[in-house]
């Protein structure tokens, strides 16, 4: 079974986050919503969350895919954390997805892995990274690198996930699924 790991830090976009989990789940990935500490965790718009577990708890685990929600000021917090550098750069070294949405882009960004890479996030927040190929995209994939822009992009995103780890027909049906 495919495995994707998404990271809910304090302050996290609730809707790129629950989307990308909502969706997953529905293609039959296994997906763990970890937070960056315990408990119950209130996002940017002032909704808790209950992560199923800590980064801590899952440290050794192995997943497909990793997924870095935005906001702020979860963004921040994903990106003072070491052990998500560390996490990012591991999995990509190890041929697995590695995607950020809205601001969480910058977290790819600080951790050296968008150099020479194209990728997209929401407006402004890469201008400090000249070596980032800027896109406009809704979502934006270089390799096994995936970003996207932002809370309306969330659902483009999700289906693109869940397309790379399920397959297009996985992707069809729960896309026909919701209506859209």
């Amino acid at each position: 079974m495919k495995s994707a790991l998404v990271l809910f830090a304090e302050g996290s976009e609730e809707l790129e986050t629950v989307t990308v989990v909502n969706i997953l789940r529905r293609g039959g990935v296994q997906v763990t919503l970890a937070g960056l500490q315990e408990g119950a965790l209130c996002g940017s718009r002032g909704i808790t969350l209950q992560p199923d577990t800590t980064l801590a708890a899952i440290q050794n685990s192995q997943f497909d895919m990793v997924v870095l929600p935005g906001g702020q000021p979860g963004t921040n917090h994903l990106k003072a954390d070491q052990r998500v550098a560390k996490l990012v750069q591991h999995m990509l070294s190890q041929g697995k997805y590695v995607t950020a949405i809205c601001a969480a882009p910058l977290v790819l960004a600080q951790a050296g892995l968008l150099d020479g890479k194209r990728a997209t996030s929401f407006p402004t927040c890469l201008d400090d990274y000249p070596k980032v190929a800027q896109q406009m995209n809704a979502v934006v994939e270089d390799g096994r690198l995936i970003t996207s822009r932002g809370p309306g992009t969330a659902m483009d995103f999700a289906l693109v996930l869940l397309e790379r780890l399920m397959g297009a027909a996985i992707r069809l049906k729960v896309e026909a699924s919701l209506v859209r």
